[in-house]
């Protein structure tokens, strides 16, 4: 007989749910209900590292060991695939990033009476979580949130609140403050002591017209594929280096021996400098900041690696541009990439290398190309927000 207490799956918001459909916050499957409503753990059933879980919306799936971390990126995509009617391709290893890897978060402040706190916040809540422990960022990222509390606090007005953006790059950390200015002498003194003190990398302000460089003792860049390459304040990078690393491997494999390759949504490079010793490569970004620092990195390496700007919702390259290409690499927002995908289908192109992190858009693109003729041969999942919902993957189409 099933025993309808028990925790069977974890959903895709992160609750327990039971045999008989009843969703529990914080359950882990083996977990079961007792007969006054509370949770008798099970063995998968692990003890969350950090004292702010199940208030601080950073993470949702701290009570979960890896085993089942694992299962839960998997049966993300599974489940997205499934909605789609999508037959089940091969499924490769999960990569779940480690503890304290994540190298790009955005934290915001907020007063509360006269404690000013610096953290992320409640989970679907304003309230921010002044952090005192973070099990998730890297820790050079976690040292400058001090730091900075003691700096802004004097700074900030009560009725003020700023986002601070910050990411580990080649030099160190950078630094973005928004919706702040800063005013007087003895504030920009102030400023290039933190900076000095800190050893920061960068220090921009943002104060409603773009970000303004303070500080940069030397250009701020990130490495990719060997190459260093110019980093806009907070430009867009995977989330860690190992998840940045597991998502290239499984591009290389899928784009193989192919010697003309195109990167759609190229960003800075992150696959098209990963794959470019040995091949022509195209690269499509509408983002400008980017794809400057993408062309003068190309440009100092003597990559054989030309980059449009393109917007390609609104200009998706058509079949007669696609079919030059023995493969093609697409990284789009969560959004997917419905208008690209679209003149996929009607192409020739023999290999597609989907990097996604939306599963139900992947599944919703996946089914175009496979009506048009396209193969979903392999998934690789990747978790690199870990024990949180949010799952990625690389995806590998081929022309049937």
């Amino acid at each position: 007989m099933t025993d309808t207490g028990e925790i069977i799956r974890i959903a895709s918001r992160g609750d327990g749910v039971t045999a008989d459909g009843r969703h529990v916050p914080f359950a882990a499957p083996g977990d079961r209900l007792n007969p006054g409503g509370g949770l008798i753990h099970g063995p998968h059933h692990a003890e969350p590292p950090c004292p702010h879980f199940q208030l601080c919306g950073g993470c949702q799936l701290q009570h979960l060991d890896d085993a089942t971390l694992e299962i839960f990126v998997r049966d993300r995509i599974i489940h997205a695939l499934t909605a789609q009617d999508i037959p089940m391709p091969e499924f490769m290893p999960v990569h779940v990033s480690p503890p304290q890897s994540r190298r790009r978060v955005a934290v915001r402040s907020a007063w509360a009476g006269k404690q000013f706190q610096l953290g992320f916040s409640s989970e679907k809540s304003h309230r921010i979580v002044d952090l005192t422990q973070c099990d998730t960022m890297v820790l050079e990222l976690f040292a400058v949130l001090q730091p900075l509390r003691a700096f802004l606090a004097p700074r900030i007005g009560p009725k003020r609140n700023v986002e601070i953006k910050l990411a580990l790059v080649d030099q160190g950390v950078d630094v973005l403050i928004e919706n702040w200015s800063p005013e007087g002498l003895e504030t920009h003194e102030a400023m290039t002591g933190f900076a000095t003190a800190n050893r920061l990398a960068r220090l921009s302000i943002d104060d409603g017209f773009g970000p303004t460089t303070y500080w940069e003792p030397e250009p701020a860049t990130v490495t990719l594929g060997g190459i260093a390459v110019a980093y806009p304040p907070y430009g867009f990078l995977q989330a860690t280096k190992d998840g940045e690393q597991a998502l290239l491997r499984a591009v290389q494999d899928i784009v193989g021996e192919s010697k003309l390759v195109a990167d759609l949504f190229s960003g800075l490079g992150t696959f098209a400098f990963g794959i470019a010793s040995g091949r022509k490569v195209f690269a499509a970004e509408a983002e400008r900041a980017a794809l400057l620092s993408m062309k003068a990195a190309t440009g100092k390496a003597g990559l054989q690696l030309f980059a449009e700007h393109r917007d390609l919702f609104r200009r998706p390259l058509i079949p007669a541009e696609l079919n030059r290409f023995q493969a093609v690499i697409l990284d789009p927002p969560r959004a997917g990439a419905r208008e690209q995908v679209t003149e996929l289908s009607k192409s020739e192109v023999a290999k597609i290398a989907y990097v996604s992190c939306n599963p139900s858009s992947f599944a919703r693109d996946a089914k175009m190309l496979i009506a048009a003729g396209y193969k979903l041969q392999r998934i690789w999942p990747v978790g690199q927000f870990r024990w949180s919902t949010h799952v990625e993957l690389a995806g590998e189409f081929t022309r049937q």
